[in-house]
């Protein structure tokens, strides 16, 4: 059966409200949830080297803290489909919008170095949840238009990304310098994402609802994902595409300034790669949907990252535009993979039980790439090693993301 856009439509499942005023409430609500799904990790980054003084953090627990984002991630990650069972999808998502805001309204005046990673871990696991859940409540509320709402999804969280990066040090200096203002105020943002999905878990049968579709999927305890090869893929795809991104986040700003280009250019160039994702993000996964077969653009965007990688080595500061460019088309691997997760199940419990699979799995293979990275850098004193490991991941990048592209469903795989 050929999973598209037009091949996904089926009637809601029982006991969804169907009116358009909770229709455009959902969107409404799933966009305000994308927007906070790294508002945490972008803004910190910001005012690290601020938070370390302040706090008297050392070098190590201040790299403990960029780590503990995947690995939050894929620990926490693997519960949101349990309790999307128990209390419904939506009332999981509005539960980790809460949790975001108050691990980031609570961190900044936490008290010391402990606190403040406690605070960072609750928010991080506020995101961790809805970052599986958001592919399974498009599937379920929107199943003729996943890739457009994905896309829309997958915008949203990209212009937050960039926004928190941007805007964090501005509003820091406009709130009088203080750091512990200039991150506590991205709780607002997390506080108006509750609104409209605190409304629609008040609909009555939405945790029954969530039941009774994974009973009748066969979703709910039916299927072993390690036994898909579909799921296996879309796995390890996830998982090299977060390297990748995750590498060029840590990573590339200092490529440049070791080729001679000037601090503020170099940030500015990793302002553009990241914001290549804000239109790119909505136009792959309405174009993924319409292929039988992802795997032609699984491969165009390997390319263009192998292409920035090979710049980087032969001309990092001549051609610096082009590889940022480059770099950022092919770090939108990340709603492509998206996109696949809703299209490699067919129910919204298989969506779910599948997103947390290959986004847990995916995290932990991430995990160690920036650190490889660094140590490679610092070890041999240039970015020839770097490039060339970045290079090397890239091509079993493309090879299972041709395998996960592939048009079938994990439930024919994974059925007991």
């Amino acid at each position: 059966m050929r999973t598209t856009d037009t091949s996904l439509s089926a009637s809601r499942p029982p006991g969804v409200p169907t009116r358009a005023w909770r229709t455009r409430l959902v969107v409404v609500g799933i966009v305000l949830a994308a927007l906070n799904l790294r508002p945490a990790i972008t803004s910190l980054g910001a005012l690290l080297e601020e938070v370390r003084d302040d706090l008297g953090m050392s070098g190590s627990v201040a790299g403990l803290l960029t780590s503990v984002p995947p690995l939050c991630f894929a620990v926490f990650g693997l519960a949101a489909p349990r309790l999307a069972r128990r209390f419904g999808p939506g009332a999981v998502v509005c539960a980790g919008m809460a949790a975001i805001g108050a691990g980031l309204l609570v961190r900044p005046w936490a008290g010391g170095t402990a606190g403040f990673l406690a605070a960072s871990a609750l928010a991080l696991m506020g995101i961790a949840v809805s970052n599986v859940l958001m592919p399974a409540i498009v599937k379920r509320w929107f199943p003729d238009r996943v890739g457009s709402m994905t896309g829309l999804y997958s915008m949203a969280l990209a212009l937050g990304t960039a926004t928190a990066a941007a805007a964090t040090v501005p509003v820091t200096e406009a709130l009088g310098g203080d750091w512990r203002s200039g991150l506590a105020v991205w709780a607002a943002l997390a506080a108006a994402a509750v609104l409209p999905w605190l409304s629609l878990t008040r609909e009555r049968g939405e945790a029954t609802a969530a039941r009774t579709e994974a009973a009748t999927g066969g979703a709910a305890g039916g299927l072993r994902m390690t036994r898909s090869r579909t799921a296996w893929a879309l796995a390890v795809f996830f998982g090299l595409q977060a390297t990748a991104a995750y590498i060029t986040m840590g990573w590339m700003a200092q490529i440049f300034r070791d080729a001679g280009v000037a601090a503020g250019t170099a940030g500015l160039l990793l302002a553009v790669t990241m914001a290549m994702g804000v239109p790119l993000a909505f136009v792959i996964p309405r174009v993924a949907t319409r292929l039988p077969h992802q795997g032609p653009i699984v491969i165009a965007l390997g390319l263009c990252g192998l292409a920035g990688y090979a710049g980087l080595y032969v001309a990092p500061a001549g051609g610096a535009w082009a590889w940022a460019l480059l770099l950022g088309v092919s770090n939108c691997a990340f709603p492509l993979a998206l996109t696949m997760v809703g299209m490699r199940a067919r129910t919204g419990a298989g969506v779910a039980q599948l997103s947390a699979f290959a986004q847990s799995t995916g995290y932990l293979i991430s995990i160690p790439g920036p650190l490889l990275v660094g140590v490679l850098y610092q070890h041999s004193g240039g970015w020839g090693l770097p490039l060339a490991l970045m290079a090397a991941l890239m091509v079993p990048q493309m090879a299972v993301g041709v395998l996960a592209g592939r048009d079938r469903t994990v439930e024919d795989e994974a059925a007991r």
